[in-house]
């Protein structure tokens, strides 16, 4: 008889008539895509965490309905499908890692990768034993797995929330870095415990200790001799613009592939290296970084609902109420535990400590990596997959709804963030900036050019050279406290395009431009309307006027009003001042055509005006 789970698989076979295997095979490759990318889609109009309508999805497709049966649809390919394609999203995400951001998180970093991973590894693998009743083996495999968190759940809760301080750059290298980790330390369990029983405690303490040692020496060599070598490739121009995507691919899976057979498992090791010396090797990655950033979706797309689709809806019951609890321990006490003890006394701040305490959502590495082992270990080894896929439910559920709250009751984040992105650090953007920074307000400025963001950065801003309209732009920039868009570059099409790209992050209201220099010459294209951002300043308020001003000798001043010292008294005093914005209470109000602002004492003003020193007010400062 056929099980109620295969019927679906059953029916696409015999649709096929003689070739009812391949058509079943393609029909379930099509659901696999289908389902993926339109849980994708329905995860952004909702605004939910994508990987919980992706499990959703796995699960339809194989429990429910039997349309996808991974073991059948890719047999032996099972296990280098998806490891190689964990290599792949590694690789990816490990392109986003700055060596600028090391010097500030490096010591509380290294203490989350070695201190941090043995508490959590320790914790796991007792509440595995005490709470699910597992064995000693798979109760240290299923710590070593667990030890992980998932960069590409954290990724975009960072986006949402934009905390401010360290803990963006902390939890995003963590999440990255530790993938690699715990995939390695599973492995060494598996290996030990394999030794053990053919060789005794010694033999097999011992193997484990020289294939960690040959797992970090192989994911040196080949990691970092491959980034150099395609680094030197991209900066000489040898490989064509439009092959410079699948060359990369291709070194990746081959560096990959080399290094699991040189020393088995430590391929993963090798890509993330790769990632993090080829993004920090000043070569052009513009190409590979699209590429890989379309590819990495598609392949966690797919592969969660692949993985999704193995599970059996008695998986889930299987473990009862010891299926919560440990969720609840692994929550409540672990991932707390491992972070203060491994950050006390580094200087990071309690509230920040608070902060990544409760961010530890578990995404496509652990889901990969259970899979792996459950595969290798048969009938055994379905317990892992069930802990595994409850803990990256409840994770993903309590740290996506919970944690943005908690971000803004510890001051970490804003609900309405006043800090702003200035794109452009010409004379007029890098004054502004300092004024608004002088205001109490957080700004980043980005410029391409790197010799004017180094003047910026000297003038004490906090700069980025990064190309504003690159797709990675949003995931490379610490955006803590930012909410505002302003492109103030000579580039009328670079200030637009740059504001549309975050208008997705910080909303259509609050992206703003300079005006273009065809809107005041009444030029106006009325198709080309949605690719306008809101006007800066007022409809003559363009980029060469506001440059002849400052030539002119006019400087950006913040001037407080009081009962005193009234709005018509500034006036009076500059009459040429054009009004940039105002600052009151930490609430930043910009200048804008369509705003008109009415200044009232106790606000401070930001304005450009031409300097009287014999009029001066006492409460007048120039920036």
């Amino acid at each position: 008889m056929v099980g109620d789970a295969d019927w679906g698989w059953c029916l696409l076979a015999a649709a096929g008539g003689e070739s009812g295997h391949g058509s079943g095979i393609a029909i379930a490759l099509m659901c696999i895509l289908a389902f993926g990318v339109g849980s994708q889609l329905l995860a952004v109009r909702l605004r939910v965490p994508s990987i919980l309508l992706l499990l959703g999805a796995g699960i339809l497709a194989g429990p429910v309905t039997g349309l996808v049966h991974p073991e059948v649809l890719l047999q032996d390919l099972m296990f280098p499908f998806v490891s190689m394609c964990v290599s792949i999203i590694l690789f990816e995400g490990a392109l986003s890692l700055r060596s600028s951001e090391w010097k500030e998180i490096g010591r509380p970093l290294v203490l989350l990768l070695t201190l941090g991973v043995a508490i959590t590894w320790g914790m796991t693998t007792l509440a595995a034993l005490v709470i699910l009743q597992f064995e000693l083996f798979p109760s240290l495999l299923l710590g070593a797995i667990l030890v992980v968190t998932g960069p590409t759940v954290i990724g975009p809760m960072l986006r949402q929330i934009r905390p401010l301080g360290r803990v963006g750059p902390i939890a995003r290298w963590e999440g990255i870095i530790i993938d690699p980790v715990g995939a390695v330390l599973a492995v060494l369990v598996f290996e030990a415990h394999r030794l053990l029983q053919q060789g005794g405690v010694e033999q097999g303490t011992g193997a484990a200790m020289w294939a960690l040692l040959l797992t970090i020496i192989v994911g040196l060599t080949v990691g970092v001799g491959t980034a150099l070598l395609l680094a030197a490739m991209l900066k000489r121009h040898v490989i064509p613009d439009h092959l410079e995507s699948p060359t990369t691919l291709a070194l990746v899976i081959s560096a990959f592939t080399v290094s699991n057979l040189v020393q088995a498992e430590s391929g993963l090791v090798t890509v993330t290296i790769m990632g993090v010396v080829l993004a920090n090797s000043g070569a052009s990655l513009r190409h590979i970084v699209e590429f890989k950033e379309n590819l990495s979706v598609l392949l966690i797309s797919s592969l969660f609902v692949l993985l999704a689709a193995r599970l059996e809806l008695a998986d889930f019951t299987s473990l009862g109420w010891r299926g919560p609890a440990f969720v609840a321990v692994m929550i409540l006490l672990v991932r707390p535990m491992s972070i203060f003890a491994s950050l006390a006394g580094t200087g990071i701040q309690m509230k920040e400590q608070i902060f990544l305490a409760w961010l530890a959502p578990r995404g496509i590495v652990a889901a990969a990596v259970a899979s792996v082992f459950a595969l290798q270990l048969g009938p055994s080894g379905d317990g892992l997959v069930s802990a595994t896929f409850l803990l990256i439910i409840g994770t993903v559920v309590v740290y996506g709804l919970t944690t943005p709250m908690l971000a803004r009751w510890l001051g970490l984040s804003s609900a309405n963030p006043q800090g702003v992105l200035i794109v452009g650090a010409n004379r007029f953007a890098t004054e502004f900036a300092q004024a608004i920074q002088q205001a109490g307000f957080p700004v980043l400025l980005v410029d391409a050019n790197p010799i004017q963001t180094r003047t910026a950065r000297m003038q004490g801003l906090r700069t980025s050279s990064l190309n504003i309209l690159s797709d990675r732009a949003i995931e490379e920039l610490d955006l803590g406290g930012i909410g505002r868009y302003l492109g103030l570059t000579a580039n009328d099409e670079v200030n637009s395009l740059g504001g549309l790209h975050f208008a997705e992050l910080f909303g259509r209201a609050n992206v703003f431009q300079l005006t273009p220099v065809v809107a005041v010459e009444k030029k106006k294209d009325a198709a080309a309307a949605h690719l306008r951002l809101r006007f800066l300043f007022g409809k003559e308020a363009t980029f060469d006027s506001l440059t002849r001003r400052m030539d002119a000798g006019q400087v950006i001043k913040l001037s407080k009003l009081s009962n005193a010292y009234t709005w018509e008294q500034f006036q009076a005093t500059y009459p040429d001042a054009l009004l940039l914005g105002t600052a009151q209470q930490r609430t930043l109000t910009l200048a804008t055509e369509e705003r008109k602002i009415q200044p009232q004492p106790g606000q401070t003003l930001i304005s450009l005006v031409t300097p009287q020193p014999e009029k001066k007010d006492a409460t007048d400062e120039a920036t």
